[in-house]
């Protein structure tokens, strides 16, 4: 490619210029993106369509009445604190009202709950900082929204303390020298800072949810690890091959630098699938993997190649002897690798290998035919947190039904509602307007249950009423994702075939790829569900099972893994072509393609693994959720579809790997 043929000339030329200005880049960005996880905030609706009937009865309720609907801040104190909660909370201008709602079943503990105001003498409460005048366990949807922000916060640091070390050990024993491995960790170090910087410009003019920090941060560093394992294993080998010089840094850009920008972009055209989504938590992600995943591929791309060039034979250095030998032999082609033979194992065995590995893949998946899901609320904090702990009181020791209280709108001359089956308490209606009236009901099970869903169906069935509150939300959000998933579907599929098409050059191979990720990911949605709705290894991963998935994770899941896995299907690929335009027969460029990416491959999963997977030491339970998944999914991706699937369906189908219909290849040309 002319376009990277260039920028490894001017990488070469201004070797000593880049790499200061990758320094002054970082400082700035560290300086800028400090703040960033302070400014991203967390609210209800995050995970709502604004143009839901939930989210537009929530707003119409808001405006009619200056006040937010439902309790934002509850307590739960004996008789006497409680009042004097109560008394607090009537004092202070940001509440419109607070009065008691209801006492616990064995009578030792009393639930009191604020409204807050959305205009009057104080819009915007601080809420942690009334939290802490009140007696009492102190909870509620805008004190959990500010612990999520608070314990993301910590959850990055935590992550990026530990994923560090673990990645330079790993990049040490991958290259078998410093200073190579220092290379990759240097460039995460620089992607995570400059995306820092890029998500505190972005939330400026676009919110974006808290939630997308530990994504979108992990990735920025694995993304950049991974591209520049890629480059620095290809430069050792154009270095063995030219010597030291701007032929080995030219060699390395045209040919990886090709791969690494179609898979730069693959992976963002797989998070902007996501866009078609029309809620913030979604979209939040989408936009966050937008940029960082070309930003990973031009740090790559622009840093590395200089780097390359001031180095030269020294990128070798600070190596044992017997490392040495063994980073020499790594960097020249052997027909005799061990990838190469297991290659060869694999297809003299395709069709055992491939329908073993299928059905494989079919079984781990199974477990997913079963999943429940439910929505995010204060259960997804750990159990530390007062909101946590206010929500397990309110389910353990209250009436069933007061943490789900359902919202009516009604519009008619009168606000009477027939009685209907699920229903434990009506409130008095207040008119808000010309015959329209606001109605709370209070339902006899909890928020998300099959009995609340149905009351709430059951309520939008008569006529002249909306229905809004966290069960109407939950079904709103789900009929969203089912209306908007084929169309996310569609464009992810189509712009993965096309830019594998590009890569390959061949018609079958997108198609295939297409197959083999869809298999993969069924199998990490199968060892989620065993994981986290059966709630298995809850002392290891240190959480406690919903019973369910929350409602967006498998789509989420499947745009990011989706990614990933046609990211290192490129890397394997791109070699298996580059192999096979040399004039190798089809089992030759698969065997020495495998050997030349296997390790690479292996090797750049288990960092991204570690980049990721380290959230799943998050104390948010959703975090948790996805960095297990996108390891889950990336690790399987690396053996049982790269290294089985790929090979045995690559044999089994020989020549026909590589046709395409003469105007498509023409098109390519």
């Amino acid at each position: 490619m002319p376009m990277l043929a260039a920028l490894a000339d001017l990488a070469y030329r201004r070797a000593r210029w880049i790499a200061a200005g990758a320094v002054v880049l970082a400082v700035a960005a560290a300086l800028f993106g400090a703040s960033t996880p302070a400014r991203l905030e967390s609210s209800d609706d995050d995970f709502q369509n604004s143009g839901s009937e939930s989210f537009r009865t929530l707003d119409l309720l808001s405006r009619r009445t200056h006040v937010l609907p439902g309790p934002s801040l509850v307590v739960i104190a004996p008789p006497g604190q409680a009042a004097a909660a109560v008394a607090t909370l009537r004092r202070d201008p940001s509440v419109a009202r607070a009065d008691r709602l209801a006492v616990s079943r064995d009578r030792r503990l009393v639930l009191a709950g604020a409204w807050f105001r959305t205009r009057g003498p104080a819009e915007a409460p601080n809420v942690s900082q009334l939290a802490r005048t009140l007696p009492g366990l102190v909870g509620g949807s805008s004190l959990a929204n500010e612990q999520v922000g608070k314990q993301t916060e910590r959850d990055l640091v935590r992550a990026e303390t530990l994923a560090f070390p673990l990645l330079l050990l790993l990049t040490l024993w991958v290259f078998r020298g410093l200073v190579a491995a220092l290379l990759p960790v240097a460039a995460g170090l620089l992607a995570l800072l400059a995306t820092l910087a890029l998500l505190r410009l972005v939330n400026d003019v676009r919110p974006i949810s808290v939630f997308a920090l530990n994504l979108v941060s992990g990735a920025a560093i694995g993304l950049a690890i991974d591209y520049s394992l890629l480059l620095v294993t290809r430069f050792r080998e154009e270095l063995a091959r030219h010597g030291p010089g701007r032929a080995a840094v030219r060699a390395t850009l045209t040919t990886a630098g090709r791969t690494v920008a179609f898979s730069a972009l693959t992976v963002a055209a797989a998070f902007a699938s996501l866009l078609v989504f029309p809620l913030p938590y979604l979209r939040s992600m989408a936009i966050g993997g937008v940029v960082v995943a070309p930003l990973a591929g031009v740090v790559a791309l622009v840093l590395l190649p200089a780097l390359f060039a001031l180095l030269g034979e020294r990128v070798n250095a600070l190596a044992p002897r017997r490392w040495q030998r063994a980073a020499e032999r790594a960097a020249r082609p052997d027909e005799r690798g061990s990838w190469y033979r297991f290659a060869h194992w694999v297809m003299r065995r395709a069709p055992y290998v491939a329908v073993g590995s299928a059905t494989l893949l079919v079984v781990l998946g199974l477990p997913f035919l079963g999943v429940r899901f439910v929505g995010v609320d204060a259960a997804v904090l750990p159990p530390q947190s007062s909101a946590r702990q206010v929500d397990d009181l309110l389910r353990a020791r209250f009436a069933p039904g007061l943490d789900a209280q359902v919202h009516v709108l009604v519009a008619g001359a009168s606000p009477r509602l027939p009685r209907l089956p699920g229903i434990a308490a009506v409130g008095r209606p207040e008119r808000i307007g010309p015959r329209l009236w606001s109605v709370d009901i209070v339902p006899r099970s909890g928020a998300m249950t099959g009995q609340t869903k149905q009351l709430v169906r059951s309520l939008r069935e008569l006529p002249g009423v909306a229905v809004t509150g966290r069960t109407a939300w939950y079904l709103d959000t789900a009929a969203t994702l089912r209306a908007r998933l084929p169309l996310a579907l569609a464009v992810l599929g189509l712009t993965t075939f096309a830019l594998l098409f590009v890569v390959t050059g061949s018609f079958v191979l997108p198609l295939k790829a297409l197959v083999m990720n869809v298999l993969g990911l069924s199998a990490a949605f199968g060892i989620l569900v065993l994981v986290f709705q059966d709630g298995r290894l809850e002392s290891l991963l240190d959480y406690r099972s919903q019973s369910a998935l929350e409602l967006t994770q498998p789509v989420l899941l499947f745009a990011i893994a989706f990614g990933l896995a046609t990211d290192y299907g490129v890397f394997l690929f791109a070699r298996i072509r580059e192999a096979h335009d040399a004039g190798l027969p089809n089992r030759e460029a698969v065997a020495l393609g495998l050997e030349r990416t296997g390790r690479v491959i292996t090797a750049a999963a288990l960092l991204f693994c570690v980049a990721v997977g380290a959230f799943a030491t998050s104390g948010i339970l959703i975090v948790k959720e996805l960095g297990v998944g996108i390891a889950v999914a990336v690790a399987i991706d690396a053996t049982l579809v790269r290294a089985l699937l790929v090979p045995s369906l690559m044999a089994l189908l020989g020549d026909w790997n590589w046709w395409t219909p003469g105007p498509l290849r023409r098109f390519r040309r």
